[in-house]
């Protein structure tokens, strides 16, 4: 079949969107006009904030030869492990290419491929580009310290609080030791490393966060009532206990804002099987199942629809004080348990659905017919 066969193709910035490497096109003067959402992760900023930007204003060049180089819009360019530092995220070591634009004087387009995670496994070139790492390192050894803190005022709390009130310390104190096992996970991050994963009861999961989002909105917080639907039957899954109620905090907290005060706001978690859903795992290699589905839904407003197909990606979001990385990390912790998420909104129904695809524990044995002795 030929492309015109084929009816429409994706748009150009769909194609730029899909890219795993940064892309960015400059305007003369090399100014920022257009970056895709690999670049924006690597600048650590939205576009809305890079618009207009000249781009050293962002990334430092150690070599003055490149500098040269790519002030000559003309003459296309290509550089490999070249060590730049990045406003506010400290060393890089990159590669980079800049090509003029057919037909557009003066202008740029730069990829740029970002060797560093590589460097931190031990494969590529050491050293400088090291202080990379540094900043997530003190950020959270800055976070442990007041946590740890948290901890001690729960336990001394603890001895002097009424007994119905022990459940509230024990929550706190078993909330701090979990955020502490997260920045200890996100520190691993750095290394390429995914969390441990083992048998989990996903519906311990789902209450435990619940639980929390109760707790979180106080004496005179919002209330929030979460209607339970859970299939008893479901066995365990594959995951991190600790990843899943991080998923489901999230997820929860995301429903309670969308329902904001509403008299008839509802929020709802299902658990189900979901047969015949697979999974080919990049990783492994293999063709995984996940039949298990965990769903959050909520007659909230939902999402924007000029957002909808970006809402996983990095400083994308609807909320004023909101920095878009909710829903990034939630995808990035569930496809560290070979899971998938996805999102849907049911028009008609007045729902958003929220659903996790996790794999089972153990995959039942398939018992084969007895074979009959050859005659």
């Amino acid at each position: 079949m030929t492309l015109a066969g084929r009816g429409a193709l994706p748009e150009a910035h769909r194609q730029l969107a899909s890219l795993p490497h940064a892309v960015l096109l400059l305007e003369p003067g090399h100014c920022i006009a257009s970056a895709n959402t690999a670049a924006e992760q690597f600048l650590g900023q939205s576009f809305r904030r890079l618009a207009g930007l000249r781009l050293d204003a962002i990334l430092t060049v150690s070599d003055p030869r490149l500098i040269e180089r790519l002030d000559d819009v003309e003459t296309p360019v290509s550089a490999r492990e070249i060590l730049v530092k990045v406003k506010d995220r400290g060393a890089r070591r990159i590669d980079i290419n800049a090509a003029p634009v057919a037909d557009w004087p003066g202008w740029q387009v730069v990829s740029i491929h970002d060797n560093t995670p590589t460097d931190a496994l031990g494969s590529g070139p050491r050293g400088a580009d090291n202080a990379a790492l540094r900043g997530p390192e003190i950020m959270a050894h800055e976070i442990k310290n007041p946590l740890a803190g948290i901890r001690g005022a729960a336990q001394l709390l603890a001895r002097r609080v009424d007994e119905r009130d022990l459940a509230l310390t024990d929550l706190i104190t078993a909330e701090v030791d979990r955020i502490a096992t997260l920045i200890d996970q996100m520190q691993r991050l750095s290394r390429r490393t995914t969390p441990a994963v083992a048998p989990c009861n996903l519906h311990e999961a789902a209450r435990r966060a619940i639980d929390v989002i109760h707790a979180a909105g106080g004496a005179d917080g919002p209330s929030l009532k979460v209607e339970e639907e859970f299939d008893p039957s479901l066995p365990a899954v594959l995951g991190n206990a600790d990843g899943l109620v991080q998923v489901l905090i999230n997820l929860l907290s995301n429903a309670r804002e969308a329902i904001g005060k509403r008299a008839d706001g509802r929020v709802v978690i299902r658990t189900r099987f979901a047969s015949g859903l697979q999974l080919h795992a990049t990783d492994s290699g293999k063709s995984v199942r996940l039949p298990v589905e965990l769903r959050v839904s909520d007659n909230g407003p939902g999402v924007p629809p000029e957002v909808r197909d970006h809402i996983f990606e990095p400083f994308v979001t609807t909320k004023k004080a909101g920095q878009g990385l909710g829903l990034p990390l939630v995808r990035k912790l569930v496809r560290d348990m070979s899971g998938r998420i996805s999102h849907e909104r049911d028009e008609a129904g007045g729902w958003t659905h929220f659903r996790v695809h996790l794999p089972l524990a153990r995959e039942p044995r398939v018992r084969m017919p007895k074979r009959k002795p050859l005659s």
